[in-house]
């Protein structure tokens, strides 16, 4: 007689289980489960595994850690966001809100933060679920992420610097694109090549010396704008106020170039590399 190692899940929410389940059904089809619904505690799991091994707890684990992720992380992010930092506009909670997963999703890659949430979470449900034969998915989300909670509101205040400085770099873009607004232009087309820095053509296709840029920018006031002489990407561009920007190379994305586009709009085009017309 085969002997069976059985674990109890509880799930209140119908679809929170769907999910659960298909993801379960995704990681591993060994796994044998019977799901009935219990009138006091909603959804009732059962896993029979004649051996609950590693790989079977990891499965269960990564799963249950999707439906949290998926359902109760943003309401939880909500609630910190709105109970430890004290915002109430719903449209700054959103973009914290947003900026809070993103930094969750490349915690790897960014030095400034030391949690992994995925990991903190995959340990913690795989303890859980080691330690004992029922688990009530409600509860342990309720009443035992206290720890997890605390380490959130870490994630969510690197989550409000981001949108601080997001809304300070919003306000400077919007300052540059008042003041070239109100100056006149100083060139039809301005030819740019990306690079380390950028470097700057006329329409003849002669280059603008340092020299050039630097007795350009000094009959400039760019400290009106937060803007120094000593700056060569943005600045040259802002003193000259071209009616025309055309940016050569082969990376839009890159932050200088984003920010050219951000400022001068429909003034500029991107062109790949390959169409510099110059020598």
């Amino acid at each position: 007689m085969r002997v069976m190692c059985l674990l109890d899940l509880y799930f209140e929410s119908d679809q929170e289980v769907i999910t659960f389940c298909e993801q379960l059904v995704c990681l591993n089809k060994q796994i044998e489960l019977l799901w009935k619904t219990d009138k006091d505690w909603g959804n009732y799991i059962q896993i029979q595994q004649t051996e609950m091994t590693s790989s079977v707890i990891q499965a269960i684990a990564q799963s249950i850690v999707y439906v949290f992720i998926t359902y109760r992380l943003p309401k939880l992010i909500k609630r910190v966001i709105k109970e430890d930092f004290y915002y109430t506009n719903e449209d700054e909670i959103e973009r914290i809100l947003n900026l809070t997963n993103w930094i969750i999703e490349e915690g790897n890659n960014l030095k400034h933060v030391r949690i992994n949430f995925k990991d903190l979470l995959l340990t913690m449900f795989s303890d859980l679920l080691i330690q004992s034969q029922t688990v009530h998915f409600d509860s342990v989300v309720n009443f035992r992420m206290n720890t997890f909670r605390r380490d959130l509101r870490e994630i969510v205040g690197l989550a409000i610097d981001e949108f601080r400085q997001e809304e300070e770099h919003q306000a400077f873009i919007e300052l540059l694109r008042k003041y070239i607004a109100n100056k006149e232009s100083k060139f039809d087309v301005i030819h740019v090549l990306q690079g380390p820095h950028f470097t700057f053509y006329k329409m003849n296709g002669k280059r603008f010396s340092k020299y050039d840029l630097k007795q350009m920018m000094k009959k400039e006031p760019l400290y009106i704008v937060g803007l120094h002489a000593e700056e060569f990407n943005l600045s040259p561009l802002i003193a000259m106020a071209p009616k025309k920007i055309k940016i050569y190379g082969d990376n839009p994305s890159e932050p200088k170039t984003l920010t050219i586009i951000n400022v001068f709009q429909e003034r500029v085009d991107f062109l790949p590399y390959h169409q510099f017309p110059f020598p």
